[in-house]
Protein backbone atom coordinates (compact mmCIF):
# COMPACT_ATOMS: atom_id res chain seq x y z
CA UNK A 1 0.00 0.00 0.00
CA UNK A 2 1.26 3.54 -1.26
CA UNK A 3 0.53 7.15 -0.71
CA UNK A 4 0.72 9.88 -3.06
CA UNK A 5 3.44 12.39 -2.68
CA UNK A 6 5.04 15.38 -4.26
CA UNK A 7 7.82 17.23 -3.58
CA UNK A 8 7.71 21.29 -3.09
CA UNK A 9 9.78 23.28 -0.99
CA UNK A 10 8.54 24.30 2.71
CA UNK A 11 7.58 27.74 1.80
CA UNK A 12 5.26 26.54 -0.75
CA UNK A 13 3.51 23.71 1.02
CA UNK A 14 3.18 26.13 4.33
CA UNK A 15 1.29 28.44 2.57
CA UNK A 16 -1.06 25.96 1.73
CA UNK A 17 -4.59 26.09 3.71
CA UNK A 18 -4.80 23.03 5.96
CA UNK A 19 -7.34 20.65 6.70
CA UNK A 20 -11.13 21.57 5.96
CA UNK A 21 -13.04 19.83 9.11
CA UNK A 22 -16.13 17.86 7.73
CA UNK A 23 -18.59 16.08 9.37
CA UNK A 24 -19.06 12.69 9.03
CA UNK A 25 -21.27 10.93 5.75
CA UNK A 26 -23.57 7.96 5.91
CA UNK A 27 -21.11 4.80 4.90
CA UNK A 28 -22.21 4.03 1.21
CA UNK A 29 -23.63 0.62 0.90
CA UNK A 30 -22.46 0.33 -2.14
CA UNK A 31 -18.48 0.63 -1.49
CA UNK A 32 -18.62 -1.10 1.93
CA UNK A 33 -19.53 -4.05 -0.35
CA UNK A 34 -16.80 -3.35 -2.43
CA UNK A 35 -14.55 -3.05 -0.20
CA UNK A 36 -15.52 -6.48 1.72
CA UNK A 37 -15.21 -7.88 -1.55
CA UNK A 38 -11.79 -6.69 -2.40
CA UNK A 39 -10.24 -7.60 0.80
CA UNK A 40 -12.22 -11.17 1.17
CA UNK A 41 -9.11 -13.03 -0.30
CA UNK A 42 -7.19 -12.15 2.57
CA UNK A 43 -9.27 -14.13 4.97
CA UNK A 44 -9.86 -16.70 2.91
CA UNK A 45 -5.88 -17.31 2.85
CA UNK A 46 -6.22 -17.42 6.76
CA UNK A 47 -8.97 -19.47 6.76
CA UNK A 48 -10.90 -17.13 9.10
CA UNK A 49 -13.20 -17.54 11.79
CA UNK A 50 -15.12 -15.43 14.55
CA UNK A 51 -16.51 -16.59 17.30
CA UNK A 52 -19.26 -14.18 18.48
CA UNK A 53 -19.84 -13.50 22.58
CA UNK A 54 -22.99 -12.13 24.59
CA UNK A 55 -23.67 -9.92 21.30
CA UNK A 56 -27.56 -10.29 22.15
CA UNK A 57 -27.20 -8.24 24.44
CA UNK A 58 -25.82 -5.43 22.46
CA UNK A 59 -29.25 -4.62 21.07
CA UNK A 60 -30.07 -3.62 17.01
CA UNK A 61 -26.78 -0.74 17.12
CA UNK A 62 -25.57 1.44 16.61
CA UNK A 63 -22.39 0.27 19.10
CA UNK A 64 -19.35 1.94 19.69
CA UNK A 65 -16.84 -0.89 18.13
CA UNK A 66 -13.32 -1.66 19.93
CA UNK A 67 -10.65 -3.33 17.79
CA UNK A 68 -7.17 -4.49 18.76
CA UNK A 69 -4.40 -3.06 16.21
CA UNK A 70 -1.78 -5.59 14.56
CA UNK A 71 -2.07 -5.44 11.30
CA UNK A 72 -3.74 -4.78 7.71
CA UNK A 73 -5.66 -8.13 7.88
CA UNK A 74 -7.77 -5.96 10.68
CA UNK A 75 -9.53 -4.11 8.05
CA UNK A 76 -10.42 -7.09 6.66
CA UNK A 77 -11.19 -8.87 9.60
CA UNK A 78 -14.20 -5.72 10.38
CA UNK A 79 -15.90 -5.56 7.11
CA UNK A 80 -16.55 -9.04 7.43
CA UNK A 81 -18.39 -9.52 11.01
CA UNK A 82 -20.01 -6.28 10.45
CA UNK A 83 -21.46 -7.04 7.26
CA UNK A 84 -24.85 -6.15 6.78
CA UNK A 85 -24.39 -3.41 9.30
CA UNK A 86 -23.13 0.77 8.37
CA UNK A 87 -20.32 1.54 10.17
CA UNK A 88 -17.99 4.97 10.18
CA UNK A 89 -14.14 3.86 10.59
CA UNK A 90 -11.82 6.42 12.95
CA UNK A 91 -9.13 6.24 10.31
CA UNK A 92 -5.80 8.35 10.63
CA UNK A 93 -5.82 11.55 8.31
CA UNK A 94 -2.87 10.24 5.83
CA UNK A 95 -5.48 6.91 4.84
CA UNK A 96 -7.16 10.31 2.72
CA UNK A 97 -4.73 11.02 1.00
CA UNK A 98 -5.55 11.28 -2.69
CA UNK A 99 -8.84 9.50 -2.08
CA UNK A 100 -10.66 11.86 0.12
CA UNK A 101 -14.01 12.15 -1.15
CA UNK A 102 -14.07 8.37 -1.53
CA UNK A 103 -12.68 7.32 2.17
CA UNK A 104 -15.18 10.12 3.43
CA UNK A 105 -18.07 8.15 1.39
CA UNK A 106 -17.14 5.00 2.75
CA UNK A 107 -17.66 6.54 6.39
CA UNK A 108 -14.34 6.99 7.08
CA UNK A 109 -13.85 9.86 10.14
CA UNK A 110 -9.93 10.96 9.80
CA UNK A 111 -7.89 12.14 12.51
CA UNK A 112 -4.13 12.72 13.60
CA UNK A 113 -2.21 9.82 15.73
CA UNK A 114 -1.84 11.26 19.21
CA UNK A 115 -2.76 14.72 18.11
CA UNK A 116 -5.60 16.37 20.20
CA UNK A 117 -8.32 16.33 18.16
CA UNK A 118 -11.44 18.19 20.30
CA UNK A 119 -13.88 17.24 17.22
CA UNK A 120 -13.31 13.73 16.87
CA UNK A 121 -16.08 13.04 19.81
CA UNK A 122 -18.67 15.30 18.18
CA UNK A 123 -18.26 13.13 14.67
CA UNK A 124 -18.45 10.24 16.41
CA UNK A 125 -21.18 11.11 18.20
CA UNK A 126 -22.55 12.74 14.59
CA UNK A 127 -22.17 9.36 13.40
CA UNK A 128 -24.23 7.33 15.32
CA UNK A 129 -26.98 9.60 16.47
CA UNK A 130 -27.54 11.49 12.86
CA UNK A 131 -25.90 8.41 10.18
CA UNK A 132 -27.30 5.82 12.61
CA UNK A 133 -24.34 3.99 11.75
CA UNK A 134 -22.04 2.27 14.05
CA UNK A 135 -18.56 3.63 14.46
CA UNK A 136 -14.88 1.06 14.47
CA UNK A 137 -12.20 2.65 17.12
CA UNK A 138 -8.35 1.46 17.23
CA UNK A 139 -8.10 2.97 20.55
CA UNK A 140 -4.62 1.86 20.52
CA UNK A 141 -4.37 4.27 17.67
CA UNK A 142 -0.48 2.45 16.48
CA UNK A 143 0.23 -1.17 15.52
CA UNK A 144 1.59 -3.69 18.39
CA UNK A 145 5.61 -3.28 17.86
CA UNK A 146 6.22 -6.65 20.27
CA UNK A 147 3.04 -8.19 20.15
CA UNK A 148 1.90 -7.51 23.37
CA UNK A 149 -1.24 -4.64 24.26
CA UNK A 150 -0.32 -1.35 23.11
CA UNK A 151 -0.68 1.71 25.69
CA UNK A 152 -4.68 3.29 25.31
CA UNK A 153 -5.96 6.54 26.14
CA UNK A 154 -6.78 7.25 30.11
CA UNK A 155 -10.64 7.52 31.07
CA UNK A 156 -11.80 6.13 28.00
CA UNK A 157 -14.65 5.32 30.23
CA UNK A 158 -15.44 9.05 29.91
CA UNK A 159 -16.08 8.92 25.91
CA UNK A 160 -17.48 5.76 26.02
CA UNK A 161 -20.44 6.99 28.45
CA UNK A 162 -21.09 10.29 26.68
CA UNK A 163 -21.62 8.66 23.59
CA UNK A 164 -23.87 6.12 25.55
CA UNK A 165 -24.19 3.35 22.82
CA UNK A 166 -23.34 -0.37 23.33
CA UNK A 167 -19.23 -1.25 23.63
CA UNK A 168 -18.60 -4.19 21.06
CA UNK A 169 -14.96 -5.45 21.07
CA UNK A 170 -13.22 -7.27 18.47
CA UNK A 171 -10.23 -8.96 19.56
CA UNK A 172 -8.01 -10.92 16.80
CA UNK A 173 -5.98 -13.75 17.11
CA UNK A 174 -3.36 -14.64 14.76
CA UNK A 175 -3.12 -11.50 13.01
CA UNK A 176 -0.09 -10.12 14.15
CA UNK A 177 1.64 -13.48 14.11
CA UNK A 178 0.65 -13.10 10.35
CA UNK A 179 1.76 -10.08 9.80
CA UNK A 180 3.90 -8.27 12.45
CA UNK A 181 5.07 -4.98 11.90
CA UNK A 182 8.92 -5.09 12.14
CA UNK A 183 8.76 -8.31 9.54
CA UNK A 184 8.60 -6.11 5.98
CA UNK A 185 5.62 -7.02 5.00
CA UNK A 186 6.21 -10.26 4.86
CA UNK A 187 3.31 -12.55 5.79
CA UNK A 188 3.02 -16.00 7.10
CA UNK A 189 1.33 -19.29 7.04
CA UNK A 190 -0.93 -18.77 9.62
CA UNK A 191 -4.88 -19.26 10.61
CA UNK A 192 -6.54 -15.84 11.96
CA UNK A 193 -10.02 -15.43 14.01
CA UNK A 194 -11.53 -13.11 16.11
CA UNK A 195 -13.60 -12.89 19.20
CA UNK A 196 -16.81 -10.39 19.09
CA UNK A 197 -17.93 -9.95 22.27
CA UNK A 198 -20.38 -7.12 24.09
CA UNK A 199 -19.06 -5.56 26.95
CA UNK A 200 -21.00 -3.06 27.87
CA UNK A 201 -24.83 -2.67 27.01
CA UNK A 202 -26.09 1.33 27.14
CA UNK A 203 -27.40 0.43 30.84
CA UNK A 204 -24.33 -0.84 32.20
CA UNK A 205 -22.63 1.96 30.90
CA UNK A 206 -24.62 4.30 33.01
CA UNK A 207 -24.40 2.30 36.13
CA UNK A 208 -20.58 1.87 36.13
CA UNK A 209 -18.28 4.10 37.34
CA UNK A 210 -15.80 5.26 34.48
CA UNK A 211 -12.64 3.64 36.68
CA UNK A 212 -14.67 -0.04 36.63
CA UNK A 213 -14.78 0.64 32.94
CA UNK A 214 -11.59 1.91 32.38
CA UNK A 215 -10.50 -1.71 33.72
CA UNK A 216 -12.37 -3.62 31.85
CA UNK A 217 -11.03 -2.06 28.70
CA UNK A 218 -7.24 -2.54 30.16
CA UNK A 219 -7.87 -5.66 30.31
CA UNK A 220 -9.48 -6.61 27.24
CA UNK A 221 -6.04 -4.81 25.57
CA UNK A 222 -3.89 -7.06 27.61
CA UNK A 223 -2.46 -9.79 25.55
CA UNK A 224 0.76 -11.45 24.32
CA UNK A 225 0.67 -12.84 20.78
CA UNK A 226 3.96 -14.34 20.89
CA UNK A 227 2.91 -16.62 24.38
CA UNK A 228 -0.59 -16.99 21.92
CA UNK A 229 1.33 -18.75 19.41
CA UNK A 230 3.43 -20.98 22.34
CA UNK A 231 0.58 -21.87 24.12
CA UNK A 232 -1.37 -22.77 20.54
CA UNK A 233 1.75 -24.17 19.35
CA UNK A 234 1.62 -22.47 15.87
CA UNK A 235 4.84 -23.15 13.99
CA UNK A 236 6.21 -20.25 12.33
CA UNK A 237 8.64 -22.05 9.63
CA UNK A 238 9.13 -19.28 7.07
CA UNK A 239 12.86 -18.50 6.46
CA UNK A 240 12.26 -14.92 6.91
CA UNK A 241 10.96 -14.52 10.64
CA UNK A 242 13.68 -12.50 12.11
CA UNK A 243 13.99 -9.96 9.39
CA UNK A 244 13.60 -6.71 11.20
CA UNK A 245 13.66 -8.05 14.28
CA UNK A 246 16.43 -5.49 15.27
CA UNK A 247 13.64 -2.61 15.00
CA UNK A 248 12.23 -3.58 17.97
CA UNK A 249 15.32 -5.28 19.53
CA UNK A 250 17.78 -2.73 19.33
CA UNK A 251 19.76 -3.04 21.93
CA UNK A 252 22.21 -5.91 22.99
CA UNK A 253 21.61 -7.44 26.22
CA UNK A 254 25.13 -8.44 26.63
CA UNK A 255 27.11 -5.53 25.21
CA UNK A 256 24.44 -2.85 25.79
CA UNK A 257 25.36 -1.46 22.59
CA UNK A 258 22.13 -0.18 20.80
CA UNK A 259 21.50 0.09 17.23
CA UNK A 260 23.78 -2.51 16.18
CA UNK A 261 21.90 -5.56 16.18
CA UNK A 262 20.79 -7.08 12.85
CA UNK A 263 17.50 -9.15 12.32
CA UNK A 264 17.92 -11.27 9.02
CA UNK A 265 16.38 -14.48 8.30
CA UNK A 266 15.70 -16.43 11.27
CA UNK A 267 18.84 -15.01 13.41
CA UNK A 268 19.04 -11.67 15.56
CA UNK A 269 22.99 -10.76 15.60
CA UNK A 270 24.91 -7.85 17.56
CA UNK A 271 27.35 -6.75 15.02
CA UNK A 272 29.13 -5.10 17.77
CA UNK A 273 30.03 -8.66 20.02
CA UNK A 274 28.94 -11.09 17.60
CA UNK A 275 26.35 -12.35 20.06
CA UNK A 276 23.41 -14.23 18.09
CA UNK A 277 20.36 -15.41 18.85
CA UNK A 278 17.59 -17.59 16.56
CA UNK A 279 14.32 -17.19 16.55
CA UNK A 280 12.63 -20.80 16.69
CA UNK A 281 9.39 -21.65 14.95
CA UNK A 282 7.46 -21.12 17.93
CA UNK A 283 8.36 -17.25 18.28
CA UNK A 284 11.08 -18.30 21.34
CA UNK A 285 14.62 -17.06 20.94
CA UNK A 286 17.27 -19.32 21.76
CA UNK A 287 21.18 -17.90 22.50
CA UNK A 288 23.28 -19.97 19.42
CA UNK A 289 26.19 -18.91 20.54
CA UNK A 290 25.87 -16.90 24.11
CA UNK A 291 23.76 -18.45 26.98
CA UNK A 292 20.29 -16.28 26.20
CA UNK A 293 19.35 -13.16 28.24
CA UNK A 294 16.24 -13.61 27.03
CA UNK A 295 14.03 -16.36 25.46
CA UNK A 296 10.90 -14.41 24.88
CA UNK A 297 10.57 -11.05 22.51
CA UNK A 298 8.27 -9.10 25.21
CA UNK A 299 10.35 -9.89 28.07
CA UNK A 300 13.45 -8.07 26.12
CA UNK A 301 11.15 -5.20 24.56
CA UNK A 302 10.39 -4.61 28.38
CA UNK A 303 13.80 -4.33 29.52
CA UNK A 304 14.79 -2.05 26.65
CA UNK A 305 12.00 0.42 28.41
CA UNK A 306 13.83 -0.26 31.72
CA UNK A 307 17.23 0.60 29.95
CA UNK A 308 15.45 3.43 29.19
CA UNK A 309 14.09 4.51 32.16
CA UNK A 310 17.57 4.49 33.86
CA UNK A 311 19.24 7.11 30.82
CA UNK A 312 16.20 9.68 32.18
CA UNK A 313 17.30 8.54 35.81
CA UNK A 314 21.14 9.56 34.74
CA UNK A 315 19.94 12.41 32.45
CA UNK A 316 21.91 10.95 29.42
CA UNK A 317 18.71 10.27 26.76
CA UNK A 318 19.48 12.25 23.79
CA UNK A 319 18.28 11.77 20.60
CA UNK A 320 19.78 13.47 17.57
CA UNK A 321 19.37 11.80 14.09
CA UNK A 322 19.65 13.40 10.45
CA UNK A 323 15.88 12.72 8.42
CA UNK A 324 14.23 13.36 5.25
CA UNK A 325 10.98 15.22 6.23
CA UNK A 326 7.53 15.18 4.71
CA UNK A 327 4.45 17.41 5.43
CA UNK A 328 1.09 16.72 5.96
CA UNK A 329 -0.55 19.73 5.33
CA UNK A 330 -4.30 18.19 3.50
CA UNK A 331 -5.45 15.50 1.26
CA UNK A 332 -4.19 16.06 -1.75
CA UNK A 333 -0.26 14.69 -0.99
CA UNK A 334 2.37 13.93 1.25
CA UNK A 335 4.73 16.84 0.75
CA UNK A 336 8.78 15.86 0.18
CA UNK A 337 10.34 19.10 1.83
CA UNK A 338 13.84 18.29 2.13
CA UNK A 339 16.09 17.27 4.96
CA UNK A 340 16.88 18.39 9.01
CA UNK A 341 17.47 16.94 12.37
CA UNK A 342 15.11 15.45 14.45
CA UNK A 343 16.29 15.97 18.47
CA UNK A 344 14.83 14.24 21.49
CA UNK A 345 15.27 15.15 25.01
CA UNK A 346 13.58 15.37 28.23
CA UNK A 347 12.54 18.68 27.43
CA UNK A 348 10.58 17.22 24.00
CA UNK A 349 10.60 17.06 20.25
CA UNK A 350 13.12 19.63 18.25
CA UNK A 351 12.65 19.65 14.26
CA UNK A 352 14.95 21.81 12.52
CA UNK A 353 15.67 21.50 8.72
CA UNK A 354 14.34 23.13 5.16
CA UNK A 355 17.91 25.36 5.25
CA UNK A 356 16.70 27.11 8.61
CA UNK A 357 13.07 27.32 7.77
CA UNK A 358 11.40 24.61 9.70
CA UNK A 359 11.48 25.00 13.59
CA UNK A 360 9.08 23.06 15.36
CA UNK A 361 8.95 22.05 19.10
CA UNK A 362 6.99 19.84 21.19
CA UNK A 363 6.59 19.17 24.67
CA UNK A 364 6.66 15.87 26.39
CA UNK A 365 3.16 16.29 27.43
CA UNK A 366 1.46 16.94 24.62
CA UNK A 367 0.55 13.14 24.00
CA UNK A 368 0.94 9.73 25.73
CA UNK A 369 2.71 8.33 23.12
CA UNK A 370 4.57 9.32 19.39
CA UNK A 371 3.48 8.30 15.87
CA UNK A 372 6.13 5.56 15.00
CA UNK A 373 5.93 3.27 11.96
CA UNK A 374 8.10 0.88 9.88
CA UNK A 375 8.12 0.32 6.45
CA UNK A 376 4.97 3.57 6.44
CA UNK A 377 3.62 2.91 3.10
CA UNK A 378 6.73 1.76 1.42
CA UNK A 379 8.83 4.72 1.92
CA UNK A 380 10.58 3.72 4.74
CA UNK A 381 10.89 3.38 8.71
CA UNK A 382 8.97 7.22 10.59
CA UNK A 383 8.25 8.86 13.63
CA UNK A 384 5.85 11.75 13.23
CA UNK A 385 5.01 14.51 15.20
CA UNK A 386 2.70 17.65 14.87
CA UNK A 387 -0.13 19.16 15.33
CA UNK A 388 -4.06 19.02 13.68
CA UNK A 389 -2.48 21.85 11.42
CA UNK A 390 0.08 20.31 10.19
CA UNK A 391 2.01 17.57 10.95
CA UNK A 392 5.75 16.37 10.70
CA UNK A 393 6.49 12.66 8.89
CA UNK A 394 10.38 12.25 10.08
CA UNK A 395 12.39 9.78 8.14
CA UNK A 396 15.45 8.64 9.80
CA UNK A 397 18.28 7.88 8.17
CA UNK A 398 20.50 6.00 10.31
CA UNK A 399 20.27 3.89 13.50
CA UNK A 400 17.17 1.84 14.16
CA UNK A 401 15.69 4.76 16.25
CA UNK A 402 11.56 4.31 16.07
CA UNK A 403 11.17 1.66 19.03
CA UNK A 404 13.02 3.94 21.40
CA UNK A 405 11.51 7.10 20.60
CA UNK A 406 8.00 5.76 21.42
CA UNK A 407 9.35 4.30 24.41
CA UNK A 408 10.88 7.90 25.65
CA UNK A 409 7.79 9.77 24.81
CA UNK A 410 5.85 7.23 26.95
CA UNK A 411 8.13 7.50 29.67
CA UNK A 412 8.69 11.27 29.57
CA UNK A 413 4.76 11.97 29.15
CA UNK A 414 4.20 9.64 32.26
CA UNK A 415 6.90 12.26 34.11
CA UNK A 416 5.46 15.40 32.66
CA UNK A 417 2.19 14.29 34.29
CA UNK A 418 3.67 14.10 37.71
CA UNK A 419 3.59 10.09 37.30
CA UNK A 420 6.58 7.57 38.13
CA UNK A 421 8.11 5.72 35.29
CA UNK A 422 6.51 2.52 36.32
CA UNK A 423 2.94 4.14 37.87
CA UNK A 424 0.46 3.26 35.74
CA UNK A 425 -1.64 6.08 34.88
CA UNK A 426 -5.54 6.46 36.66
Amino acid sequence: MKIKTKTLTYDEVMSLPSWEHKKPKKPSKLLAFVARTGLKGELKQVDFTCRKVDMEKAGDGPWMILMNHCSFTDLAIAFEVLKGRPFSIVCTSDALVGKEGLMRSLGCIPTRKFVSDMSLISDMDYAMSVNKASVLMYPEAGYSLDGTGTRIPRRMGVLLKKLKYPVVMITTYGAFTRDPLYNNLQKRDVKVSCEMKCLFTSDELANTKVRQIDEVLDKAFTFDYFKWQQDNKIEIDEPFRADGLNRILYKCPHCLTEGETEGSGITLKCKKCGATYELDTLGRLKGVNVEPKFTHVPDWFAWEREQFKEELENGTYKLDVPCDIAILKDSKALYMVGTGTLHHDANGFVLDGCDGKLHYEQSPSASYSVNSDYFWYEIGDIVSIGTNDCLYFCFPKEGDIVAKTRIAAEELYKLSKGKTSSEKEE
